[in-house]
């Protein structure tokens, strides 16, 4: 978690700072005014913020670990609708949705065999 915690706010900050050359290494057309694409930006930095509790302790805020994973799934889900040149996002979410998903589920399974064994 802390690992798409730290993506996130890298490509956002990135985002941020160098809108034009994202935009033009992504092969995307600019946008006009700039604000949009840094402002999206920004959101992604404060969704961020909001996997924090869930990168502490996951088995303690499950629905804040379960919130997380379904963000990045429906990150999935618009870029792959969206299409095109996008799709890269859509991948990023996937990159770190597709393991949180596993691990979280991994950790619920361990939880519940170590509550019946006691």
């Amino acid at each position: 978690m802390w690992l798409g915690i730290g993506a996130n706010v890298a490509c956002a900050l990135i985002s941020i700072l160098w809108t034009e050359g994202v935009l033009n290494f992504l092969h995307l057309e600019m946008a006009h005014p700039l604000v949009w694409p840094r402002f999206a930006a920004f959101l992604l930095v404060l969704l961020s913020i909001f996997y924090v509790p869930s990168a502490i302790d996951p088995l303690a805020h499950c629905y804040s670990a379960v919130v997380a994973i379904i963000c990045r799934f429906g990150g999935v889900a618009f870029f792959t609708i969206v299409g095109g040149r996008y799709i890269y996002f859509g991948l990023f979410d996937l990159a770190f949705g597709l393991p949180q998903a596993i691990l979280l589920l991994l950790a619920w399974k361990s939880s519940n065999t170590i509550r019946s064994a006691q």
